[in-house]
């Protein structure tokens, strides 16, 4: 049986799908006032907030071998201190695997991608048959850009992202046989049309959403990673060989990073549930999108895009005391952070940061910013010693990852849209290194304990209330 509402009573029955009611209001404050445990009930319960202790490092939960981040050493005495930062894939330094690569002349995401997946640096041989493979599996289901991308226009690449990923399940004849095979293929899959499923939900958001033309672009096969996203990208397809080279670089550089960070982690929880590599990837990217996780390069070039309509960039002193003021939150955003300064683990350097700015100088060159690459070197300079005066630090303070991966971004002309789903297109080897280990090696779903400081209550009947 069909029941028929006419148009005028379906209109009075729908609310706005958006709007918040003074009765939600009501009861939004009423959750909050429920809901709150005053920040000493932490320490009271030894609960380490956050997973990390009192001096920021985080607590123990887990044992890998695809990545190591190091940020201290031990002094004469047996006391940690802080040391340059490190980050070591398979226990090889990601610094000596970029001198390896960019040495040769040749593109490094494929090569890295082998390395946290299989354990070991592939030959010649291994690696051709590797990127070659990676390549026939660039491609999408028949219609599926149509139906699931085109037809379906979104705001925000993540989500587009995250949604294209549960909708391939759909298209997987064995979507939840967690063999290691068939999540290897799957994988690998996933690794390969990431380029794919978030410029393709670019263009569509562009064209439904901002009124441009629409343009598809096919991936080439001969064409890398970094070079394919280019080509998708680029209405005409063009990009140099430095552009390329650098957002490989940036893609090798966040391919991984041990296996405490939130997305990582995330993939670990949920993976050990023994569900679908879909839907563990699609918990990661929620992670991911998070401004706190991989939104922050955006948050950088905002900032900086603020400083140069707020001040006079070119007068150190102005520039000092805008840093000052987004310290005191007073500038940008009032959030009291000066963004891409400091990380949860690195305090002397972040080795991906170091790496970075040694490239981008040159790109800055051949793009024409040299102007702005020095105005990153002065904030990069200067910020370190006034976060030192405000705040009170338990380990130093340097440029993150996320401080010049926003700059080069921004000089490769890429849409800010693009800036987390890069991250994601990247990081999506590291899950599926992490998703391989842990079922290789989990066999107990991860499930942490809380503590309930809820005091026991009667229940009162409702007439009597």
């Amino acid at each position: 049986m069909y029941m028929y509402f006419s148009e005028e009573r379906e209109n009075r029955m729908r609310k706005s799908y958006s709007e918040i009611t003074p009765y939600i209001e009501e009861l939004a404050k009423k959750s909050c006032e429920g809901n709150h445990i005053a920040p000493e009930m932490y320490s009271e319960h030894h609960v380490f907030r956050g997973l990390r202790d009192v001096n920021g490092r985080g607590v123990v939960t887990g044992l890998t071998e695809i990545s190591k981040v190091n940020a201290r050493t031990k002094d004469e005495n047996g006391s940690e201190i802080p040391c340059r930062g490190e980050l070591c894939y398979r226990g090889i330094n990601v610094r000596d695997l970029v001198e390896g690569f960019r040495a040769d002349g040749r593109f490094g995401f494929e090569e890295t991608v082998y390395l946290l997946l299989f354990s070991e640096l592939p030959n010649q041989e291994q690696l051709s048959r590797f990127t070659k493979e990676l390549a026939e599996y660039r491609s999408l289901p028949s219609s599926f850009a149509r139906d699931m991308i085109l037809k379906a226009p979104g705001r925000d690449m993540m989500n587009i992202l995250s949604r294209s990923v549960l909708a391939l399940y759909a298209y997987d004849d064995n979507p939840d046989d967690i063999s290691i095979p068939n999540v290897l293929r799957q994988s690998l899959q996933l690794i390969s049309v990431f380029p794919m499923l978030a410029v393709y939900g670019y263009q569509s958001y562009q064209h439904y959403h901002q009124g441009k033309s629409l343009f598809i672009h096919l991936p080439r096969e001969e064409y890398s990673t970094a070079e394919n996203i280019l080509h998708l990208l680029r209405e005409d397809s063009r990009f140099s060989p430095l552009e390329a080279q650098l957002l490989d670089l940036t893609m090798v550089l966040h391919a991984e990073h041990g296996g405490g960070n939130n997305s990582t982690f995330t993939t670990h929880v949920v993976t050990s549930s023994g569900t679908d590599t879909y839907s563990s990837v699609a918990a990661a990217l929620g992670s991911l999108k998070g401004p706190r996780h991989g939104g922050a390069n955006i948050k950088v070039v905002r900032m900086f895009e603020d400083m140069k309509h707020t001040v006079n960039t070119r007068d150190r002193g102005a520039v000092k005391d805008y840093l000052a003021r987004l310290l005191d939150k007073d500038a940008f955003d009032r959030a009291g952070l000066i963004y891409g300064m400091g990380h949860a683990i690195y305090s002397l350097s972040d080795p991906r940061a170091e790496i970075l700015e040694q490239y981008a100088r040159a790109l800055s060159e051949e793009k024409g910013y040299e102007e702005e690459y020095e105005l990153y070197e002065t904030v990069a300079a200067m910020a370190p010693e006034l976060i030192a005066e405000k705040r009170k630090m338990y380990k130093g303070v340097s440029p993150n990852v996320d401080f010049y991966s926003g700059l080069i971004y921004r000089m490769l002309e890429l849409p800010a849209e693009l800036y987390t789903p890069i991250f994601a297109m990247s990081r999506i080897a590291g899950w599926s290194a992490h998703r391989i280990e842990e079922i290789q090696n989990a066999g107990k779903i991860i499930r942490p304990a809380y503590i309930n400081v809820q005091k026991d209550r009667e229940y009162v009947p409702l007439s009597e209330r």
